[in-house]
C-alpha cells in the first residue's frame, strides 16, 4: 500500500488551496496526489522544495497557461519527506513499482547496466557483455559498468592479456578445423582445431576469471613477484619487461571501477543525508535490493574540519552544536566504539532477513534498485551527494564493512550538511 511510504497526508478543498497549501513543508520530499476515486492511479512526483511545487499544481491560474492544473483534480495530499535526492528516486520507485509494475523502469528512465560475462557453463569459457545477466550465472556475471562501450572496451583490452578465443560458437575440436585471424596472430589457444589441451585452456579460462573477480590483483600479484624475483637475480632485462607488463595490466584494470564485482558478490552501503539534522541515512544494497534507510544518530560525534587538514572524528570540538546534557549526557562524549556500536546496529538492522515478493515483483524490484545504483555510482563526482562504502574481505577471506572508514564517511557527509 502506498499509505505505508507515504507517512503523512492532508485533505485538499479545491475551494480553499490556501489552506491545504500553507500547511505543507518546504522540505525535500515525493508526494502523491489522489482525486475523488481512491483507487485510481495517484499523480506521483518528487521535488527538492514540497510547498513551492504544489503551488505550481494546485494554485488556480490567473491566466492562460499551458502548465499543468490539478486543483479540481485533487482531494488528497500524501507525501514523505526525505533527506537526499537519492532517498527520493528510491521511494518515488517503490510508488511507481506497486501503480504500474514493471512500467516502472520505463517510466523512470531506468536502464539495464552492462555487464562482462564470463561463459563459465561453456566447455571453452569465452567473454561477452549482456545488459540482461541470469540469476543462475550471476557469479559469471561482472559489473555493472557505466555503458556499453565502457564494458566492451574493459573486455577488449583484458583479452589481450590472455589467450581467450574470441569467437561466439559451440566448439567441436577438429584438427581440420581453419582456425581464425586471432590464432593465426598467436592470440588464442586456438581450441578449435586442438591447439591446445582441454586442461590448458582451462588454466587460461581460470585466470581470466580471476581477473574479473579480483578486478586484475591476482595477475598484477604474480608479476609483482616475479619481476622481484627478476631484480633479486640481477635479470635487469627479464624484470624491465615484467614491470611494463605490469603497467599494461594496471592500465587495463583502472578501466574497472571500484563498483565492478561479481554479480551475486556487489554489496554496497551508502550513506546520505537525513531528513533530520541528527542523523545520517544508511542505505545496504545487498542480495540484489535495497535496504532502508537506517538511521545513525551523530550526536556527540564531533564533525570532522577539512579545512584544518585533520582527518580525526574527535579533533574539533568546535564543528558541531552542544548536545544538552539532560536530554543524554552520552552523546555529547561519544567514544569510536559507540559510533561503531551504532554503526554496526544500523548494518545489522538492514541486513535482517525479510519476506520475498513473488517472482515477478522480486524481478522488477531488483532491475530498478540495481539501475539506481549504477546512475548513482557513475555520476559526475561533483553532482553526486553521499558517500559509498564497500566490504573488504579479511586475511580468511571472509567480507566485513570496514567499520572505521565508513564513520570517516560519515562524518563527511554530515560536515556536508552544515555548509
Amino acid at each position: 500500500m502506498l499509505s505505508a511510504i507515504l507517512n503523512q497526508s492532508l485533505v485538499f478543498d479545491p475551494g480553499n488551496p490556501e489552506e491545504a497549501l500553507r500547511q505543507l513543508p518546504q522540505r525535500k520530499a515525493v508526494f502523491a496526489l489522489y482525486g475523488e476515486n481512491e483507487a485510481a492511479e495517484p499523480y506521483i512526483g518528487l521535488t527538492p522544495d514540497l510547498r513551492r511545487r504544489l503551488e505550481r499544481l494546485l494554485r488556480p491560474a490567473k491566466s492562460q497557461t499551458k502548465r499543468l492544473q490539478l486543483v479540481s483534480r485533487v482531494r488528497r495530499i500524501a507525501w514523505r519527506l526525505t533527506g537526499s535526492e537519492f532517498e527520493s528516486l528510491l521511494v518515488q520507485f517503490s510508488l511507481l513499482e506497486q501503480v504500474y509494475g514493471a512500467k516502472a523502469l520505463e517510466r523512470m528512465h531506468l536502464r539495464a547496466p552492462a555487464f562482462v560475462k564470463f561463459h563459465g557453463g561453456n566447455p571453452y569459457p569465452r567473454l561477452t557483455v549482456t545488459n540482461r545477466p541470469g540469476l543462475k550465472e550471476s557469479q559469471w556475471a561482472f559489473g555493472p559498468f557505466p555503458s556499453r562501450a565502457a564494458a566492451d572496451r574493459y573486455s577488449d583490452e583484458l583479452l589481450k592479456l590472455f589467450l581467450l578465443r574470441r569467437c561466439e560458437d559451440n566448439l567441436d575440436p577438429n584438427p581440420s578445423h581453419p582456425g581464425c585471424v586471432y590464432s593465426e596472430m598467436k592470440m588464442c589457444l586456438a581450441p578449435c582445431y586442438k591447439g591446445c589441451t582441454d586442461e590448458r585452456y582451462d588454466e587460461e579460462a581460470e585466470a581470466v576469471r580471476s581477473f574479473l573477480a579480483t578486478r586484475g590483483e591476482s595477475k598484477l600479484v604474480v608479476i609483482r613477484n616475479q619481476r622481484d624475483q627478476a631484480s633479486e637475480q640481477l635479470e635487469f632485462e627479464s624484470a624491465a619487461k615484467l614491470h611494463a607488463q605490469l603497467e599494461k595490466v594496471e592500465a587495463v584494470r583502472a578501466l574497472a571501477p571500484e563498483l565492478v564485482r561479481p554479480l551475486n558478490e556487489l554489496r554496497a552501503c551508502l550513506l546520505q543525508s537525513s531528513a533530520n539534522p541528527d542523523e545520517v541515512s544508511v542505505f545496504l544494497y545487498e542480495r540484489g535490493e535495497w535496504r532502508g534507510p537506517a538511521p545513525f544518530s551523530i550526536l556527540g560525534m564531533r564533525i570532522q574540519n577539512e579545512q584544518s587538514g585533520s582527518s580525526s572524528l574527535f579533533a574539533q570540538p568546535l564543528a558541531i552544536q552542544p548536545v544538552p546534557e539532560a536530554v543524554d549526557p552520552a552523546a555529547a562524549k561519544a567514544s569510536r566504539d559507540v559510533l561503531e556500536a551504532r554503526m554496526e546496529a544500523a548494518l545489522e538492522s538492514l541486513a535482517a532477513p525479510r519476506p520475498q515478493p513473488n517472482a515477478t515483483i522480486r524481478q522488477t524490484v531488483r532491475q530498478g534498485h540495481l539501475a539506481l545504483l549504477t546512475r548513482w555510482y557513475y555520476r559526475p563526482q561533483q553532482k553526486r551527494a553521499g558517500e559509498a562504502c564497500f566490504p573488504a574481505r579479511d586475511e580468511s577471506g571472509a567480507l566485513h564493512w570496514p567499520v572505521k572508514s565508513m564513520l570517516r564517511a560519515v562524518g563527511r557527509v554530515a560536515a556536508s550538511n552544515l555548509h
